[in-house]
Protein backbone atom coordinates (compact mmCIF):
# COMPACT_ATOMS: atom_id res chain seq x y z
CA UNK A 1 0.00 0.00 0.00
CA UNK A 2 1.21 3.50 -0.78
CA UNK A 3 2.16 5.72 2.18
CA UNK A 4 2.52 9.49 2.51
CA UNK A 5 3.68 11.58 5.46
CA UNK A 6 1.72 14.65 6.55
CA UNK A 7 4.31 16.57 8.58
CA UNK A 8 2.52 18.96 10.94
CA UNK A 9 4.39 22.15 11.76
CA UNK A 10 2.32 25.33 12.16
CA UNK A 11 -0.87 23.79 10.77
CA UNK A 12 -2.26 21.84 13.72
CA UNK A 13 -5.70 21.08 12.30
CA UNK A 14 -7.62 18.64 10.11
CA UNK A 15 -10.06 21.15 8.56
CA UNK A 16 -8.81 23.12 5.56
CA UNK A 17 -5.36 21.63 5.79
CA UNK A 18 -3.73 21.37 2.33
CA UNK A 19 -0.96 19.17 3.76
CA UNK A 20 -3.27 16.53 5.21
CA UNK A 21 -5.66 16.67 2.27
CA UNK A 22 -2.90 16.16 -0.30
CA UNK A 23 -1.37 13.27 1.63
CA UNK A 24 -4.74 11.55 2.02
CA UNK A 25 -5.57 11.97 -1.68
CA UNK A 26 -2.21 10.69 -2.84
CA UNK A 27 -1.73 7.58 -0.73
CA UNK A 28 -3.65 4.67 0.73
CA UNK A 29 -2.18 5.33 4.16
CA UNK A 30 -1.05 8.52 5.88
CA UNK A 31 1.38 9.09 8.74
CA UNK A 32 0.18 12.26 10.58
CA UNK A 33 3.56 13.14 12.04
CA UNK A 34 4.63 15.74 14.57
CA UNK A 35 8.26 15.93 15.61
CA UNK A 36 9.14 17.43 18.98
CA UNK A 37 12.12 19.18 17.45
CA UNK A 38 15.13 19.18 19.73
CA UNK A 39 16.50 22.12 17.77
CA UNK A 40 13.64 24.21 19.18
CA UNK A 41 12.61 22.71 22.52
CA UNK A 42 12.93 23.31 25.32
CA UNK A 43 15.37 26.23 25.05
CA UNK A 44 13.57 28.08 22.25
CA UNK A 45 10.00 27.36 23.33
CA UNK A 46 8.91 29.72 26.13
CA UNK A 47 6.43 28.42 28.71
CA UNK A 48 3.30 30.09 27.33
CA UNK A 49 3.82 28.64 23.88
CA UNK A 50 4.77 25.26 25.36
CA UNK A 51 1.46 25.05 27.22
CA UNK A 52 -0.54 26.17 24.21
CA UNK A 53 1.29 23.77 21.90
CA UNK A 54 0.66 20.82 24.23
CA UNK A 55 -3.06 21.60 24.29
CA UNK A 56 -3.17 22.07 20.52
CA UNK A 57 -1.47 18.72 19.90
CA UNK A 58 -3.92 16.99 22.22
CA UNK A 59 -6.88 18.44 20.33
CA UNK A 60 -5.27 17.55 16.99
CA UNK A 61 -4.83 13.95 18.12
CA UNK A 62 -8.50 13.85 19.15
CA UNK A 63 -9.59 15.16 15.75
CA UNK A 64 -7.39 12.62 13.95
CA UNK A 65 -8.75 9.77 16.06
CA UNK A 66 -12.28 10.76 15.06
CA UNK A 67 -11.17 10.10 11.47
CA UNK A 68 -9.73 6.70 12.33
CA UNK A 69 -6.13 7.89 12.66
CA UNK A 70 -3.90 9.24 15.41
CA UNK A 71 -1.06 11.70 15.74
CA UNK A 72 2.34 10.02 15.50
CA UNK A 73 4.74 11.86 17.79
CA UNK A 74 8.50 11.52 17.54
CA UNK A 75 11.25 13.39 19.35
CA UNK A 76 14.59 14.34 17.82
CA UNK A 77 15.56 16.44 14.82
CA UNK A 78 12.90 16.77 12.14
CA UNK A 79 15.19 15.49 9.40
CA UNK A 80 16.31 12.39 11.30
CA UNK A 81 12.81 11.47 12.42
CA UNK A 82 11.22 11.96 9.01
CA UNK A 83 14.00 9.88 7.49
CA UNK A 84 13.30 7.11 10.01
CA UNK A 85 9.57 7.16 9.26
CA UNK A 86 10.29 7.00 5.52
CA UNK A 87 12.46 3.92 6.04
CA UNK A 88 9.99 2.28 8.46
CA UNK A 89 6.92 2.76 6.27
CA UNK A 90 8.28 3.05 2.74
CA UNK A 91 6.60 6.45 2.42
CA UNK A 92 7.11 7.90 -1.05
CA UNK A 93 6.28 11.51 -0.21
CA UNK A 94 6.38 14.08 2.56
CA UNK A 95 3.91 16.97 2.68
CA UNK A 96 4.38 20.09 4.81
CA UNK A 97 3.19 23.69 4.96
CA UNK A 98 5.08 26.56 3.37
CA UNK A 99 6.66 28.82 5.99
CA UNK A 100 8.98 31.81 5.78
CA UNK A 101 11.50 31.76 8.61
CA UNK A 102 15.11 30.97 7.85
CA UNK A 103 14.81 27.85 9.99
CA UNK A 104 11.79 26.57 8.06
CA UNK A 105 13.53 27.19 4.73
CA UNK A 106 16.61 25.26 5.86
CA UNK A 107 14.36 22.48 7.14
CA UNK A 108 12.59 22.19 3.79
CA UNK A 109 15.89 22.03 1.90
CA UNK A 110 17.20 19.31 4.21
CA UNK A 111 14.01 17.27 3.82
CA UNK A 112 14.47 17.32 0.06
CA UNK A 113 17.77 15.49 0.50
CA UNK A 114 16.13 12.45 2.09
CA UNK A 115 16.49 9.60 -0.37
CA UNK A 116 13.65 7.75 -2.07
CA UNK A 117 11.00 10.34 -1.29
CA UNK A 118 9.55 13.53 -2.73
CA UNK A 119 8.77 16.65 -0.70
CA UNK A 120 5.74 18.82 -1.45
CA UNK A 121 5.49 22.19 0.26
CA UNK A 122 1.96 23.64 0.33
CA UNK A 123 1.26 27.38 0.27
CA UNK A 124 -1.81 29.03 1.72
CA UNK A 125 -1.70 27.00 4.91
CA UNK A 126 0.16 29.16 7.44
CA UNK A 127 -1.03 32.28 5.58
CA UNK A 128 -4.26 33.03 3.74
CA UNK A 129 -2.50 33.33 0.39
CA UNK A 130 0.87 32.39 -1.03
CA UNK A 131 3.82 34.44 0.14
CA UNK A 132 4.91 34.60 -3.50
CA UNK A 133 2.59 37.49 -4.39
CA UNK A 134 4.95 40.00 -5.98
CA UNK A 135 4.46 43.47 -7.47
CA UNK A 136 4.37 44.00 -11.22
CA UNK A 137 7.45 46.23 -10.93
CA UNK A 138 9.65 43.15 -10.75
CA UNK A 139 10.61 43.58 -7.08
CA UNK A 140 10.66 40.44 -4.97
CA UNK A 141 8.13 41.72 -2.41
CA UNK A 142 5.74 44.53 -1.54
CA UNK A 143 7.26 47.09 0.83
CA UNK A 144 4.04 49.12 1.29
CA UNK A 145 0.84 47.59 2.61
CA UNK A 146 -1.81 49.45 0.58
CA UNK A 147 -0.74 48.17 -2.87
CA UNK A 148 -0.14 44.76 -1.29
CA UNK A 149 -3.69 44.70 0.06
CA UNK A 150 -5.09 45.54 -3.37
CA UNK A 151 -3.12 42.68 -4.89
CA UNK A 152 -3.97 40.37 -2.00
CA UNK A 153 -7.69 41.14 -2.32
CA UNK A 154 -7.63 40.44 -6.06
CA UNK A 155 -5.60 37.24 -5.72
CA UNK A 156 -7.14 33.80 -5.88
CA UNK A 157 -8.34 32.64 -2.48
CA UNK A 158 -8.93 28.92 -2.55
CA UNK A 159 -12.12 27.26 -1.37
CA UNK A 160 -11.67 25.79 2.12
CA UNK A 161 -10.98 22.07 2.18
CA UNK A 162 -13.10 19.69 4.27
CA UNK A 163 -11.43 17.36 6.71
CA UNK A 164 -10.69 13.95 5.19
CA UNK A 165 -13.58 11.52 5.64
CA UNK A 166 -11.26 8.91 7.11
CA UNK A 167 -7.60 8.12 7.59
CA UNK A 168 -5.65 4.89 7.64
CA UNK A 169 -2.34 4.99 9.49
CA UNK A 170 0.25 2.25 8.93
CA UNK A 171 1.59 0.37 11.96
CA UNK A 172 4.30 2.63 13.36
CA UNK A 173 5.73 3.50 16.73
CA UNK A 174 4.96 6.85 18.28
CA UNK A 175 5.62 8.48 21.62
CA UNK A 176 3.00 9.76 24.04
CA UNK A 177 1.61 13.21 23.47
CA UNK A 178 4.03 15.76 24.93
CA UNK A 179 3.20 17.61 28.09
CA UNK A 180 4.13 21.28 28.55
CA UNK A 181 7.25 20.33 30.52
CA UNK A 182 8.39 18.25 27.55
CA UNK A 183 8.25 21.31 25.31
CA UNK A 184 9.55 24.18 27.41
CA UNK A 185 10.65 25.20 30.87
CA UNK A 186 9.45 27.89 33.23
CA UNK A 187 6.09 28.99 34.59
CA UNK A 188 3.40 30.18 32.17
CA UNK A 189 1.32 33.30 32.60
CA UNK A 190 -1.23 32.74 35.40
CA UNK A 191 -4.22 33.67 33.22
CA UNK A 192 -3.03 31.97 30.02
CA UNK A 193 -5.76 30.62 27.74
CA UNK A 194 -4.93 27.47 25.79
CA UNK A 195 -6.68 25.33 23.20
CA UNK A 196 -6.46 23.75 19.80
CA UNK A 197 -8.55 23.16 16.71
CA UNK A 198 -11.90 22.45 18.35
CA UNK A 199 -11.47 25.36 20.78
CA UNK A 200 -10.33 27.67 18.00
CA UNK A 201 -13.20 26.76 15.69
CA UNK A 202 -15.70 27.39 18.47
CA UNK A 203 -14.07 30.76 19.15
CA UNK A 204 -14.23 31.61 15.45
CA UNK A 205 -17.90 30.65 15.28
CA UNK A 206 -18.74 32.87 18.24
CA UNK A 207 -16.69 35.76 16.80
CA UNK A 208 -18.41 35.62 13.41
CA UNK A 209 -21.81 35.22 15.04
CA UNK A 210 -21.90 38.80 16.26
CA UNK A 211 -18.88 40.59 17.77
CA UNK A 212 -17.12 41.07 14.43
CA UNK A 213 -19.85 43.54 13.43
CA UNK A 214 -18.43 46.09 15.87
CA UNK A 215 -14.77 45.37 15.17
CA UNK A 216 -14.05 48.47 13.06
CA UNK A 217 -15.61 50.73 15.67
CA UNK A 218 -14.32 49.14 18.87
CA UNK A 219 -11.12 47.18 18.28
CA UNK A 220 -8.77 49.98 19.37
CA UNK A 221 -10.70 50.74 22.58
CA UNK A 222 -8.74 48.83 25.17
CA UNK A 223 -11.47 48.30 27.74
CA UNK A 224 -13.88 46.90 25.14
CA UNK A 225 -11.89 43.68 24.64
CA UNK A 226 -13.31 43.81 21.11
CA UNK A 227 -10.73 41.71 19.29
CA UNK A 228 -11.21 38.12 18.16
CA UNK A 229 -8.52 36.53 20.37
CA UNK A 230 -7.83 34.20 17.43
CA UNK A 231 -4.17 35.15 17.03
CA UNK A 232 -2.74 32.18 19.00
CA UNK A 233 -4.91 29.79 16.98
CA UNK A 234 -3.69 31.36 13.76
CA UNK A 235 -0.08 31.21 14.93
CA UNK A 236 -0.25 27.48 15.61
CA UNK A 237 -2.52 26.82 12.64
CA UNK A 238 -5.38 25.50 14.77
CA UNK A 239 -7.66 27.54 12.54
CA UNK A 240 -6.97 28.19 8.88
CA UNK A 241 -6.42 31.83 7.88
CA UNK A 242 -7.73 30.98 4.43
CA UNK A 243 -10.94 29.58 5.88
CA UNK A 244 -11.34 32.57 8.17
CA UNK A 245 -11.09 34.94 5.20
CA UNK A 246 -13.65 32.89 3.27
CA UNK A 247 -16.16 33.08 6.12
CA UNK A 248 -15.93 36.83 6.76
CA UNK A 249 -18.42 39.14 5.07
CA UNK A 250 -16.19 41.92 3.74
CA UNK A 251 -19.24 43.89 2.62
CA UNK A 252 -19.61 44.92 6.27
CA UNK A 253 -17.38 47.53 7.87
CA UNK A 254 -16.36 45.20 10.67
CA UNK A 255 -15.66 42.31 8.33
CA UNK A 256 -13.49 44.39 6.02
CA UNK A 257 -11.49 45.83 8.91
CA UNK A 258 -10.91 42.35 10.30
CA UNK A 259 -9.80 40.93 6.95
CA UNK A 260 -7.34 43.80 6.58
CA UNK A 261 -5.67 42.56 9.75
CA UNK A 262 -5.34 39.08 8.26
CA UNK A 263 -3.84 40.65 5.14
CA UNK A 264 -1.45 42.65 7.34
CA UNK A 265 -0.31 39.32 8.80
CA UNK A 266 0.28 37.93 5.30
CA UNK A 267 2.05 41.14 4.31
CA UNK A 268 4.70 40.63 6.95
CA UNK A 269 5.14 36.99 5.96
CA UNK A 270 5.91 37.96 2.38
CA UNK A 271 8.38 40.61 3.58
CA UNK A 272 10.21 38.08 5.74
CA UNK A 273 10.15 35.50 2.94
CA UNK A 274 12.06 37.96 0.75
CA UNK A 275 14.19 39.45 3.54
CA UNK A 276 14.87 36.70 6.12
CA UNK A 277 17.53 38.82 7.82
CA UNK A 278 14.77 41.25 8.87
CA UNK A 279 13.95 38.90 11.73
CA UNK A 280 16.83 40.49 13.68
CA UNK A 281 18.38 43.13 11.39
CA UNK A 282 16.96 46.53 10.41
CA UNK A 283 14.85 46.29 7.28
CA UNK A 284 15.82 49.89 6.58
CA UNK A 285 18.88 51.24 8.33
CA UNK A 286 18.09 54.33 10.32
CA UNK A 287 19.66 55.78 13.44
CA UNK A 288 16.79 55.44 15.89
CA UNK A 289 18.10 54.02 19.16
CA UNK A 290 20.01 55.84 21.85
CA UNK A 291 22.41 54.44 24.47
CA UNK A 292 21.35 51.31 26.32
CA UNK A 293 19.40 52.05 29.48
CA UNK A 294 18.95 48.80 31.41
CA UNK A 295 17.09 50.51 34.25
CA UNK A 296 14.51 51.98 31.88
CA UNK A 297 14.13 48.69 30.01
CA UNK A 298 13.58 46.84 33.30
CA UNK A 299 10.88 49.35 34.30
CA UNK A 300 9.21 48.84 30.92
CA UNK A 301 9.30 45.05 31.20
CA UNK A 302 7.88 45.14 34.73
CA UNK A 303 5.10 47.63 34.00
CA UNK A 304 6.62 50.30 36.25
CA UNK A 305 7.30 53.18 33.84
CA UNK A 306 4.97 55.63 35.57
CA UNK A 307 2.74 55.82 32.52
CA UNK A 308 -0.34 53.73 33.39
CA UNK A 309 -1.45 53.01 29.82
CA UNK A 310 1.98 51.51 29.05
CA UNK A 311 2.20 49.64 32.33
CA UNK A 312 -1.30 48.17 32.02
CA UNK A 313 -0.41 46.58 28.69
CA UNK A 314 2.86 45.20 29.98
CA UNK A 315 1.17 43.69 33.03
CA UNK A 316 -1.53 42.13 30.89
CA UNK A 317 1.24 40.60 28.78
CA UNK A 318 2.76 38.94 31.86
CA UNK A 319 -0.63 37.87 33.23
CA UNK A 320 -2.22 36.48 30.05
CA UNK A 321 0.57 35.98 27.53
CA UNK A 322 -1.45 38.23 25.26
CA UNK A 323 -2.36 41.87 24.80
CA UNK A 324 -4.57 43.73 22.30
CA UNK A 325 -3.00 45.27 19.22
CA UNK A 326 -3.40 48.85 20.40
CA UNK A 327 -1.64 48.05 23.69
CA UNK A 328 1.19 46.44 21.72
CA UNK A 329 1.61 49.58 19.63
CA UNK A 330 1.59 51.88 22.66
CA UNK A 331 4.09 49.85 24.67
CA UNK A 332 6.37 49.25 21.67
CA UNK A 333 6.40 52.92 20.71
CA UNK A 334 7.20 53.88 24.29
CA UNK A 335 10.26 51.63 24.36
CA UNK A 336 11.53 52.31 20.85
CA UNK A 337 10.62 55.98 20.41
CA UNK A 338 10.14 57.54 23.85
CA UNK A 339 12.92 55.60 25.61
CA UNK A 340 14.92 55.25 22.37
CA UNK A 341 15.90 51.64 23.08
CA UNK A 342 16.72 49.07 20.42
CA UNK A 343 13.59 47.42 19.03
CA UNK A 344 15.23 44.00 19.31
CA UNK A 345 15.12 44.26 23.11
CA UNK A 346 11.36 44.68 23.04
CA UNK A 347 10.85 42.11 20.31
CA UNK A 348 12.71 39.50 22.36
CA UNK A 349 10.57 40.24 25.42
CA UNK A 350 7.39 39.86 23.37
CA UNK A 351 8.69 36.64 21.81
CA UNK A 352 9.15 35.22 25.28
CA UNK A 353 5.73 36.08 26.67
CA UNK A 354 3.28 36.27 23.75
CA UNK A 355 1.56 32.97 23.08
CA UNK A 356 0.92 34.17 19.52
CA UNK A 357 4.48 35.37 18.97
CA UNK A 358 4.94 34.88 15.24
CA UNK A 359 8.43 35.66 14.02
CA UNK A 360 7.29 37.55 10.91
CA UNK A 361 4.60 39.62 12.58
CA UNK A 362 6.28 40.21 15.93
CA UNK A 363 9.60 41.32 14.47
CA UNK A 364 8.26 43.34 11.57
CA UNK A 365 5.58 45.04 13.65
CA UNK A 366 8.33 46.06 16.05
CA UNK A 367 10.36 47.40 13.14
CA UNK A 368 7.29 49.25 11.84
CA UNK A 369 6.91 50.98 15.21
CA UNK A 370 10.64 51.63 15.60
CA UNK A 371 10.87 53.29 12.20
CA UNK A 372 13.32 50.75 10.79
CA UNK A 373 10.66 48.75 8.95
CA UNK A 374 8.05 49.32 6.26
CA UNK A 375 6.25 52.30 7.84
CA UNK A 376 6.01 55.16 5.36
CA UNK A 377 6.10 57.57 8.33
CA UNK A 378 9.13 56.27 10.23
CA UNK A 379 9.29 59.23 12.60
CA UNK A 380 5.84 58.82 14.12
CA UNK A 381 5.69 58.65 17.92
CA UNK A 382 2.65 57.46 19.86
CA UNK A 383 2.40 59.75 22.86
CA UNK A 384 1.17 57.51 25.71
CA UNK A 385 -1.01 60.19 27.28
CA UNK A 386 -2.79 61.05 24.07
CA UNK A 387 -3.22 57.35 23.35
CA UNK A 388 -4.67 56.86 26.83
CA UNK A 389 -7.11 59.75 26.46
CA UNK A 390 -8.29 58.42 23.12
CA UNK A 391 -8.40 54.66 23.65
CA UNK A 392 -9.10 54.35 27.38
CA UNK A 393 -10.99 57.59 28.01
CA UNK A 394 -12.47 56.64 31.39
CA UNK A 395 -9.50 54.57 32.57
CA UNK A 396 -11.33 51.24 32.69
CA UNK A 397 -8.52 49.27 31.03
CA UNK A 398 -5.82 50.73 33.27
CA UNK A 399 -7.98 50.18 36.36
CA UNK A 400 -8.26 46.50 35.44
CA UNK A 401 -4.50 45.94 35.41
CA UNK A 402 -3.20 48.51 37.90
CA UNK A 403 -5.24 47.91 41.06
CA UNK A 404 -2.98 50.25 43.06
CA UNK A 405 -4.48 53.13 41.04
CA UNK A 406 -8.07 51.89 41.01
CA UNK A 407 -9.14 54.55 43.52
CA UNK A 408 -8.41 57.35 41.04
CA UNK A 409 -11.62 58.45 39.30
CA UNK A 410 -12.18 58.49 35.55
CA UNK A 411 -9.43 59.68 33.25
CA UNK A 412 -7.37 61.05 36.15
CA UNK A 413 -5.89 57.56 36.47
CA UNK A 414 -3.73 58.29 33.42
CA UNK A 415 -1.87 61.08 35.28
CA UNK A 416 -1.39 59.75 38.80
CA UNK A 417 1.38 62.28 39.55
CA UNK A 418 -1.30 64.97 39.66
CA UNK A 419 -3.04 63.05 42.46
CA UNK A 420 0.11 62.84 44.57
CA UNK A 421 0.14 59.05 44.49
CA UNK A 422 2.74 57.62 46.86
CA UNK A 423 5.79 56.65 44.73
CA UNK A 424 6.12 53.57 46.90
CA UNK A 425 2.75 52.43 45.54
CA UNK A 426 3.25 53.54 41.95
CA UNK A 427 6.38 55.14 40.47
CA UNK A 428 6.76 58.61 39.03
CA UNK A 429 7.26 58.74 35.25
CA UNK A 430 10.73 57.58 34.23
CA UNK A 431 10.80 60.20 31.46
CA UNK A 432 8.77 63.31 30.65
CA UNK A 433 6.45 62.84 27.69
CA UNK A 434 5.14 65.96 25.93
CA UNK A 435 1.67 66.90 27.05
CA UNK A 436 1.87 65.43 30.55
Amino acid sequence: MSVAIALFTRDLRVHDNPVLTAAAREADQVVPLFVVDEALVPDRCPPNRAHFLAAALAELDKELRALGGALVVRRGTVIDEVDRVVRETGAASVHLAEDVSRYSRVREQALRRISNTSVQCHSGSVTATSTELVPSTGRDHFAVFTPYFRRWSAAHHRTPLPAPRSLSVPPIRGEELPQPADLGSGQPSPQLRVGGESTGRALLHDWLDGPIADYARDNDYLAADATSRLSPYLHFGCVSPSEVVSRVDTATEGGLAFVRQLAWRDFHHQVLAARPDAAWSDYRTRVTAGPDDEKAVAAWRDGRTGYPIVDAGMRQLRAEGWMPGRARLISASFLAKSLRQDWRVGAAHFLHWLVDADLANNQLNWQWVAGTGTDTRPNRILNPLRQADRYDPDGTYVRRWLPELAHLPGASIHRPWRANVDPAEYPAPIIDCVGS
